[in-house]
């Protein structure tokens, strides 16, 4: 029996779940990423390791598409991701023309869905509680290490 395109989100993102609890886990930001194929199989995964490899552009987004490889079948694929994507990882996605982007949460930090949804990209929000809990708490008790992710220059 197949899974219904609800099911395959909801597993993509489970994925995308366990990558950012294991960025968390090795000191580093909980943000994680899965791309699946129209079958619902996971083809890639990433999580954010900038503070692990010191790459400020190693977002959990672009891990996970260089995790992928060289492929002719990104217009077929759908993103899971655990949080909004920055305009960084917005950009990978529209350049890789990946038609779905299934995001975990956008309460804690609003990306550029607006981007995505310009260039005709199927946004999907899911409102999950395991990434907002998850990002609030990474927030409140690492807050110059959140700001240093997301580019916002330290006060004073």
């Amino acid at each position: 029996m197949s899974m219904t395109r609800q099911e395959m989100d909801h597993a993509a993102l489970d994925a995308a779940v366990e990558q950012a609890r294991k960025s968390l886990a090795e000191g580093g930001i909980p943000i994680g990423a899965a791309l699946m194929n129209a079958e619902g199989v996971i083809v890639a995964l990433g999580h954010n390791e900038r503070v692990q490899s010191g790459d400020p552009t190693a977002h959990a987004e672009t891990v996970c598409i260089r995790s992928a490889g060289r492929r002719r079948d990104w217009h077929t694929l759908t993103m899971a991701t655990t949080l909004s994507p920055c305009a960084m990882c917005s950009g990978t996605a529209v350049l890789h023309r990946i038609p779905r982007i299934v995001i975990g949460e956008n309460m804690t930090f609003q990306g550029r869905e607006d981007w995505l949804t310009a260039e005709g990209i199927e946004v999907v929000v899911m409102h999950d509680l395991r990434c907002t809990s998850m990002m609030e708490d990474f927030i409140n008790a690492r807050p110059e290490l959140w700001n240093e992710d997301i580019g916002v220059p330290p006060k004073g």
